[in-house]
């Protein structure tokens, strides 16, 4: 029997007043007195339950603005971008609606468009390291993806730390040492040298801790960042989260390629131009407070390495002098030649470098020549020596 029933029964059959009736109940005197009236005019329909729910919401979100979320949300998520409610949010707030970003993920769940994961991890128990300035670290990682071909494609990147700024993104067959160096440097003659890099322990990437942990040579891009003063980060194996900027980055990138399939690498090459625009200049990012990643870039002063003056850079190479008289050697990620001589071509010889200053020798210990290297020039002249001066010696 409903808790009405009983009140209208004690009054009625029962000779209880008003006030005995809602202490014997545990309500106020006023309900018993609302229920009673209430049978009196309807009879037995008037006991049944009725709702709370107000007659009218004067605060209740606009139909037109709902919709404009359920049509941002399928605009978003077509598009291969990020279509959460914060993002919903920003893109609002910009066509001047205000809604908070609850009444958003609300009108979404109501629609069936969000499905929930109780098993997530609540982001109020995330730790977040983040560089202070832009160019105070950057970090790099490249991702495979397949074309509507079935050919193999490789993506390189390279992300600021600090603000998420794009700074490079291309596609490769395959992406080598070569291409790591290439694609920092150009990145590096835009935006300005890193105080810093982080990347995983990949080959392209470092090799002073190849051989089972024993020191190895340096690599052509390790010694690029020694002679430039960058210091070089590496995450552990199996740690992604380390580089847990790029690989979130990545995620991003996939879902956006997904909607955007091509045959050819100079399509996915426009796809990533595209994409790269609308992701440093339009997209809002959470993690730098709902701004782009352009702003968050130029918004404060940039990190700059501290170049040595005698980087501690060792290389030994082995070649042997090729019939014009020279050796090729990839310094700081350039090509140069070095002039040995027309009258020791085809002699096996071993070049000492250190830092930019190269020795030659030949395998029986033979001095060869030394060499003051120019980063501005490929081909490097013999550093005149005691018995091997220019014009001017007496």
């Amino acid at each position: 029997m409903h808790r009405n029933q009983l009140l209208i029964h004690a009054i009625t059959i029962q000779g209880l007043s008003y006030r005995e009736a809602a202490r014997v109940y545990g309500v106020s005197k006023s309900l018993v007195h609302k229920v009673h009236q209430r049978f009196l005019t309807e009879g037995d329909a008037g006991l049944a339950p009725r709702s709370r729910a107000p007659r009218t919401r004067p605060n209740q979100t606009p139909p037109e603005v709902r919709q404009r979320i359920l049509e941002l949300r399928t605009k978003l998520h077509a598009h291969g971008s990020d279509a959460g409610a914060d993002t919903i949010h920003t893109y609002l707030a910009r066509e001047h609606i205000v809604v908070s970003r609850a009444t958003i993920w609300r009108i979404r769940k109501r629609s069936g468009q969000i499905t929930p994961q109780p098993q997530k991890r609540p982001r109020s128990s995330w730790q977040r390291l983040q560089a202070q300035q832009p160019n105070e670290m950057w970090q790099s990682d490249f991702t495979h993806h397949r074309l509507t071909t079935g050919q193999e494609i490789e993506i390189i990147g390279w992300l600021d730390d600090h603000s998420r700024y794009l700074l490079h993104l291309t596609a490769h067959p395959r992406v080598t040492g070569r291409i790591v160096v290439d694609t920092f440097t150009s990145s590096a003659n835009s935006h300005g040298h890193p105080a810093s890099t982080l990347t995983d322990k990949g080959m392209v990437y470092t090799t002073r801790l190849a051989r089972g942990g024993q020191q190895a040579g340096l690599n052509a891009f390790e010694t690029l960042l020694k002679l430039e003063g960058i210091t070089q980060k590496n995450g552990r194996p199996y740690k992604p989260t380390t580089q847990g900027k790029i690989e979130r980055f990545w995620q991003t990138l996939k879902k956006y390629l997904a909607q955007n399939n091509v045959a050819t690498l100079s399509e996915l090459h426009l796809v990533l131009d595209r994409f790269r625009e609308h992701y440093y200049e339009v997209r809002p990012h959470r993690a730098i407070s709902r701004r782009t990643p352009h702003d968050a870039y130029t918004l404060i002063p940039k990190a700059t390495p501290v170049k040595p003056d005698t980087p501690d850079t060792w290389q030994v190479r082995y070649d042997i002098v090729g019939k014009t008289g020279t050796i090729s050697l990839r310094h700081a990620g350039r090509l140069k030649h070095l002039g040995i001589g027309r009258e020791h071509a085809r002699t096996e010889i071993i070049c000492l470098v250190h830092a930019h200053h190269a020795t030659v020798i030949t395998h029986t210990g033979d001095f060869l020549g030394e060499y003051d290297i120019d980063p501005e020039k490929d081909y490097q002249r013999k550093t005149p020596g005691p018995t091997q001066c220019g014009s001017g010696c007496p």
